[in-house]
């Protein structure tokens, strides 16, 4: 199953060249939160945090659950990611380069919160031709996809994966 993208709107793109942004998709995809949740998980104010919720959500990156009664009886709103992101793509220079500036800060913020010995990292450098390069993106997004269209088991482990292919200089 491969995903069928759609070009990203201005905004779309805009919203998604945030580094915390896009934490707050990935810590939102299997649970639900709230704007204090999020403010606590990510070290970040309350207020600071809710600015990129509500931007989230005017984009359609986030959606609003039903309130709920917090522990000290406050009104309380869980967000929950829609999974946009992974439906789109970024077709100019300049949005995908914002785009790709914010997920390695998301990826890099994510990696120093995880135990080295968390982590299975690879690196290499292939040489292909232009057609070997397609079919290898092609082939890695086809497999990504499919792990990504499984139904989320509730009691499995969440595991993060960044992928980046770029010429090597």
């Amino acid at each position: 199953m491969v995903r069928k993208q759609r070009p990203s709107t201005e905004a779309e793109a805009a919203a998604l060249a945030s580094g915390i942004r896009l934490r707050i998709i990935r810590l939102t995809s299997f649970e639900a939160m709230t704007n204090q949740e999020l403010a606590q998980r990510l070290g970040r104010d309350p207020a600071t945090t809710l600015h990129h919720v509500r931007r989230l959500v005017d984009t359609g990156f986030l959606v609003p659950l039903p309130p709920r009664r917090g522990t000290r009886g406050a009104k309380e709103i869980p967000y929950r990611s829609t999974g946009l992101s992974w439906h789109l793509s970024n077709h100019s220079a300049a949005a995908a380069a914002a785009v790709g500036e914010a997920m390695l800060e998301a990826f890099l913020a994510e990696l120093a919160e995880a135990e080295p010995a968390e982590v299975d990292a690879s690196r290499l450098v292939l040489q292909l031709a232009p057609a070997e390069v397609t079919e290898f993106t092609r082939r890695i997004t086809e497999l990504l996809d499919e792990f990504q269209s499984r139904p989320p088991d509730p009691a499995a482990a969440r595991t993060a994966v960044y992928l980046s292919i770029y010429p090597s200089r």
